[in-house]
């Protein structure tokens, strides 16, 4: 998988958590790694760097939170424009997903 793809499915797994709600950067990571059946491991060298991107780009927003640990953590949470770019995102998703699926069905 190119640099490109791999970095817009991040971009995907961590919009789509977080449009939950707000969570820090372990907690995306495990998250996607539950739902996934713990088939999914997203690495903190991928993931933080992806978050930062995103907050330039303003698809999220953070802010220092204490965590249920009693640790400080930065929380990130979805704007309007993260919205709007996880909807693209999950559109595009389908279209690839789909043209994966026709060429295995028919390959």
């Amino acid at each position: 998988m190119s640099g490109d793809k791999l970095q817009g499915a991040i971009d995907l797994l961590a919009l789509k958590v977080l449009a939950r709600g707000p969570l820090h950067g372990f907690g995306i990571t495990a998250r996607i790694q539950q739902i996934s059946g713990e088939i999914l491991h997203v690495e903190e060298g991928s993931l933080y760097p992806a978050l930062h991107r995103m907050e330039r780009k303003g698809w999220i927003r953070s802010e220092w939170r204490v965590t249920e640990n009693h640790r400080r953590a930065k929380f990130y949470r979805l704007t309007p424009a993260g919205r709007k770019r996880l909807a693209e995102a999950e559109e595009s998703w389908e279209r690839v997903a789909g043209a994966v699926a026709k060429v295995l069905r028919f390959a």
